[in-house]
């Protein structure tokens, strides 16, 4: 005590207030390990122990930045908290702000997490782009009220014992201390802070990287510091194109989409393409692109729970594609993508958000002749979906929430089946040939099932432990997914009831999959969520009366090649302007791969062909190729197939530089 005693009134303050601060941060991430931590795939001991290490020192370099300024300047006289009682109450407000800004951080992380499956990083201000839908989503979804009461308890809690702090070290005797031991101890004292929050002794402070130490991703996860690792991948603005990197990779793209016209100096991209496999003359043609429909979660994959029983007999009856995967994940992404042919490779926000590059030439525009219509449940603002399809397609007729009879069901606008119902009514007003979109929202948070179901029957007898074994987080969100396929089936009944069912081609496919535990009745590479690729690969099913012979694809198929292949069976001509091509086109199949990128700061970049997964950060590092199938999925094996791994990156480097560059020469003008 006589020790603590001997000390400037300034530094028993920070000697008490930063070990608690930093404690409470502790504790707060043992609450987050509790929470998420998957006990099917659990850390080891040495992982949990360096993830809690690390996320100590991240956190207390937010303590550290947060005190900064008290500890700078609150040994000025005039200023000081031991002084005065105006300059105690300034200090405690200014400790107050930022103790509740860095809190509400800490929920808004722990709501993203449970939403999203990752940390709160920039990408989420796209939500704040949609304000309204965003925050009802929430309400929705969350207990908001005694969420806010346990926030106001907090802060409050924090600024009483903040206050008892202060006033309990005012009242103490000062230190007798020499303007020369004032000195020392000033400078040591800073010279601790220094290092609290560089945290580290080398060339290089302690960075967000530094927590990616395991193969576990949940160990990266449990390391960040929200409120660190969001302003860290807040400092990358929107993603620019590089003309001589787009030039370096010219010939190779060039060659992988099959230019006849090449053109170095005016970068041509540009090719007429006909229909490889017509089935009809002019048949109507509906796309159903569906909300999170990850492939391991479905009956197509083997999942034993039987979640899409409707969409499995779909596939049998027609296509399946069964490698068919998104770039990223993300809606709004997936719409940009099915649209321009393009993987969205924007890093703030999305390219449907980014005014310069929504004008963007389509493939859907060579639809000539045809009536072209998109619904969606809720509002078409959501991610400027509606900016981005009005001006790619000429004569598009966009229902939205508003233009139906049904009910609002939550936040996402009206249910699911509700908006196939509401679709099926559109359709049957339509002139022949059609070509139209139906995108559901309904397998989303909050999950909710309408009172008026058409039938519809929640199961409840699936135990919790089964439920999370083959894939879904809850029960409600398992029947969420059933309800959705059960749709789904609802709508092909009322469809084969119709005059345009005998000549409409049906495609459906996932707008993205989801990292999650995709249990045992995948493959290896899948089920490995270090690879992410749950969250990339979803069904893609073609289905019609028109198909005589139903068969199943192997072949990679990406996201980009939706719209081109589905031309082709439509029997149209194109334009292409962009990356997609033709799943039926036979000279592509010695060279089928689907892009990958997640989205961050540095992102990571990848290419899934028929075996492996080469995957790289857009920087260079961390570069690996990966054998999905194999039963050591994460195992390495670049150095034994340079060859493959050299082609592999060239191509990935490509795409992602070519996505770069083309929404910017893309216009519907250009493309004529």
């Amino acid at each position: 005590m006589n020790l603590f005693s001997n000390l400037p009134k300034l530094l028993r303050f920070l000697l008490i207030f930063i070990p608690s601060l930093t404690l409470l941060y502790i504790v707060m991430r043992v609450a987050f390990y509790i929470t998420f931590s998957d006990p099917t795939s659990p850390l080891i001991m040495s992982d949990l122990i360096k993830s809690m290490w690390l996320g100590l020192r991240f956190d207390l370099r937010m303590v550290v930045l947060m005190v900064l300024p008290l500890s700078v300047l609150g040994g000025i006289k005039w200023i000081s908290p031991f002084k005065y009682a105006f300059a105690r109450n300034f200090w405690l407000v200014y400790l107050s702000a930022v103790f509740a800004f860095y809190f509400m951080f800490y929920v808004v992380d722990f709501g993203h997490y449970a939403y999203l499956n990752t940390r709160l990083d920039f990408t989420a201000m796209r939500f704040l782009e949609n304000a309204e839908i965003s925050a009802e989503m929430v309400w929705e979804s969350y207990p908001v009220v005694w969420i806010s009461i346990g926030i106001a308890l907090a802060n409050i809690l924090f600024v009483y014992l903040t206050h008892k702090l202060l006033v309990f070290i005012s009242k103490q005797e000062e230190a007798n201390i020499t303007i020369k031991k004032g000195i020392v101890l000033g400078f040591a004292a800073f010279l601790i802070l220094l290092v609290a929050g560089y945290s580290k002794f080398s060339q290089y402070p302690l960075r967000w990287s530094d927590a990616a130490f395991s193969k576990h991703p949940f160990a990266t996860q449990l390391t960040y510091n929200p409120v660190h690792y969001f302003f860290d991948t807040w400092k990358n603005g929107r993603v620019a194109y590089d003309k001589k990197e787009v030039l370096k990779y010219y010939p190779t793209i060039a060659e992988y989409i099959g230019v006849k016209d090449k053109n170095e100096k005016t970068l041509n991209y540009k090719r007429k393409v006909t229909p490889k496999h017509p089935i009809g003359k002019h048949p109507n043609v509906v796309i159903v692109i569906l909300e999170s429909f990850a492939s391991y979660k479905s009956s197509l994959s083997g999942n034993p729970l039987d979640p899409s029983p409707y969409m499995d007999d779909l596939a049998k009856n027609g296509y399946l594609f069964k490698n068919f995967f998104t770039p990223s994940t993300g809606t709004a992404r997936s719409i940009y993508t099915t649209v321009t042919g393009l993987p969205d490779v924007e890093l703030k926000g999305t390219s449907s958000r980014n005014p310069l590059i929504v004008n963007q030439h389509s493939i859907g525009q060579n639809f000539k002749g045809y009536d072209k219509s998109y619904f969606i449940g809720g509002s078409a603002s959501w991610g400027n979906i509606r900016g981005m399809l009005n001006q790619s397609m000429d004569g598009l007729k966009l229902y939205e929430e508003g233009d139906y009879s049904s009910p609002r069901n939550d936040v996402w606008g009206i249910s699911d089946i509700d908006l196939f119902r509401e679709a099926h009514k559109g359709l049957l007003t339509m002139k022949e040939p059609f070509i139209s979109v139906i995108q559901t929202s309904g397998n989303h948070r909050p999950y909710t099932i309408p009172n008026d179901s058409y039938g519809y029957e929640p199961r409840t007898d699936i135990n919790d432990e089964e439920i999370k074994k083959y894939g879904f987080d809850s029960l409600e969100e398992y029947n969420s997914f059933r309800f959705m396929d059960y749709s789904v089936g609802h709508f092909m009944e009322l469809a084969r009831k119709s005059e345009y069912y005998k000549n409409t081609i049906f495609i459906f496919w996932g707008d993205h999959g989801i990292s999650g535990r995709t249990g045992k009745h995948t493959f290896a590479g899948e089920s490995t969520s270090k690879l992410r690729l749950g969250s990339h690969r979803v069904p893609f099913v073609i289905y019609s009366p028109l198909i005589k012979e139903p068969k199943i694809f192997d072949k990679v198929l990406s996201e980009v090649d939706a719209l081109p292949t589905i031309a082709s069976m439509a029997n149209i001509s194109y334009t292409a302007t962009t990356l997609g091509r033709d799943a039926f086109d036979e000279t592509f199949d010695d060279r089928r791969y689907a892009f990958t990128i997640y989205h961050q700061p540095n992102p990571t970049i990848g290419l899934i062909g028929e075996k492996y997964y080469f995957r790289t950060k857009a920087d260079g590092s961390d570069a690996a190729l990966f054998d999905i199938y194999s039963d050591t999925p994460l195992k390495d094996h670049s150095s034994q197939n340079k060859e493959l791994t050299k082609k592999m990156r060239e191509l990935t480097y490509g795409i992602y530089e070519t996505a770069k560059y083309i929404p910017y020469f893309n216009k519907r003008e250009n493309a004529k």
